[in-house]
C-alpha cells in the first residue's frame, strides 16, 4: 500500500463535487493547494459562461490543477464545451452515459474524464469508454446515490475488473478520516473522494447552520422524499434532522411542486425559491425556514466533530494514512 498521487496530482485525494454550488472556487482551490483533487461543480442548467468565470475565479486562488463535476441528468453540453474550452484538468460525471465520443472528446482537449458509477455494470461501461479513472461510490454516501450496494463489496470487483490497466479507481462513500483511506488502499483503491468532510469545512459554501448540524447529528437516512419533482428516481442520503424525522414518510404523491415556499437562496448566480422538500441545500446565501431544508451527508458523519480548513482536511489524511501504514500495520 502507498499514498502515491494519481491522474496528475500530488495525493490520492479527491474532493466530491458539491451540490448545487457548495464546492465553490474557495474550497476547490484550498484542495488544490493543499495537493488534493478539487472538484467545482457545475450549474444543473446551461450556464457556459458563468461557469468559465467559476474556473477562472479558481485559478486566481491557485496555480494548481483542479478539475468540475457535471450531472449528465440535467441539460449539460454547453456546460461541457465551457470546461473543455477551460482546459481544466479534469472532467468528472455523473449520474448518465459517459460516452466513448465523450471521452475522445475530452481528450483532444487535453482534459481527463472521471466518472463516478455505482454498479460494475456501470464499471465495465465505463472502462470500454477509455476513461482516464473511476470513482466507485458506496450507498453509504451523501447527497444523491446512485449506488445500491455498500462501498466495500463493490471496490474491490471493480479493481479487480480494472486488472492492470493504468485505471486508478477511486473509493467514495462513508469515508471521512485516515482509517477510511487506509481500508479503501487495502481494497485496491489507488484514492478517496470525500464529500461530507470537505462539506464541514471552513471553505465550503454551505449555510453555517447546515455546517453546524454535521457536526450535531451523526444519524444518516437513505430517503427519496426531496426534489422528486426536479430529480425523479434520484434517492439521496440526509441527516436525520428533526424535520426529517417528521416527514420521512412522506406519501409516495406529494413533491415539491405543490408545497410551500420555505426560503430563498442564490445558486450559481440566480435568484431561486425554495420550496418545502426541493432538496435544495442551504448554501451561505439562504434565508428562510433553514432547519426544513435538505442536509445531505454520508454516513461518515457521525466520525465529523469539528469544521476544520480544507488543507488541514487534506494533510490529516495524508498524515494519519501513513501513520496507520508505518506503524499499526508494519509487524502484520
Amino acid at each position: 500500500m502507498g499514498l502515491r498521487g494519481i491522474l496528475g496530482f500530488e495525493y490520492g485525494i479527491v474532493q466530491a463535487p458539491l451540490g448545487p454550488d457548495i464546492s465553490g472556487p474557495e474550497l476547490v482551490a484550498a484542495v488544490a493547494n493543499a495537493g488534493g483533487l478539487g472538484l467545482l461543480r457545475a450549474p444543473d442548467w446551461e450556464s457556459p459562461d458563468y461557469l468559465k468565470e467559476l474556473i477562472r475565479r479558481t485559478r486566481s486562488l491557485t496555480d494548481k490543477p483542479f478539475g468540475v463535476g457535471v450531472v449528465l441528468a440535467f441539460p449539460h453540453e454547453e456546460n461541457v464545451k465551457a470546461i473543455l474550452e477551460e482546459k481544466v484538468a479534469v472532467l468528472q460525471v455523473y449520474w448518465g452515459d459517459c460516452s466513448q465520443d465523450l471521452v475522445v472528446e475530452a481528450h483532444r482537449a487535453g482534459v481527463k474524464v472521471v466518472p463516478q458509477v455505482g454498479s460494475i455494470e456501470e464499471a465495465k461501461k465505463a472502462i470500454e469508454a477509455g476513461v482516464d479513472a473511476v470513482i466507485v461510490q458506496g450507498r453509504e454516501a451523501g447527497g444523491h446515490v446512485i449506488s445500491k450496494e455498500a462501498l466495500f463489496p463493490l471496490l474491490p470487483r471493480v479493481v479487480d475488473l480494472v486488472g492492470d490497466q493504468d485505471i486508478p479507481v477511486i473509493a467514495a462513500g462513508g469515508i471521512v478520516d485516515a482509517r477510511g483511506y487506509v481500508a479503501a488502499l487495502a481494497l485496491g483503491a489507488k484514492g478517496v473522494c470525500l464529500g461530507t468532510r470537505f462539506l464541514a469545512t471552513e471553505e465550503s459554501y454551505a449555510h453555517p447552520i447546515y455546517k453546524k448540524k454535521l457536526i450535531e447529528f451523526e444519524r444518516t437516512e437513505y430517503t427519496d422524499i426531496f426534489g422528486r419533482a426536479r430529480w425523479p428516481n434520484a434517492p439521496h442520503r440526509v441527516l436525520q434532522t428533526p424535520f426529517f424525522n417528521e416527514w420521512k414518510s412522506l406519501s409516495a404523491h406529494e413533491n415539491e411542486t405543490n408545497q410551500p415556499v420555505i426560503g430563498q437562496s442564490t445558486i450559481h448566480g440566480k435568484e431561486k425559491e425554495i420550496h418545502r422538500f426541493a432538496g435544495t441545500v442551504p448554501n451561505v446565501t439562504t434565508t428562510g425556514d433553514i432547519e426544513s431544508m435538505a442536509m445531505y451527508a454520508g454516513e461518515g458523519v457521525g466520525l465529523i466533530k469539528e469544521i476544520l480548513p480544507a488543507g488541514e482536511v487534506v494533510k490529516r489524511l495524508v498524515e494519519g494514512a501513513l501513520v496507520l501504514i508505518q506503524q499499526k500495520f508494519s509487524e502484520i
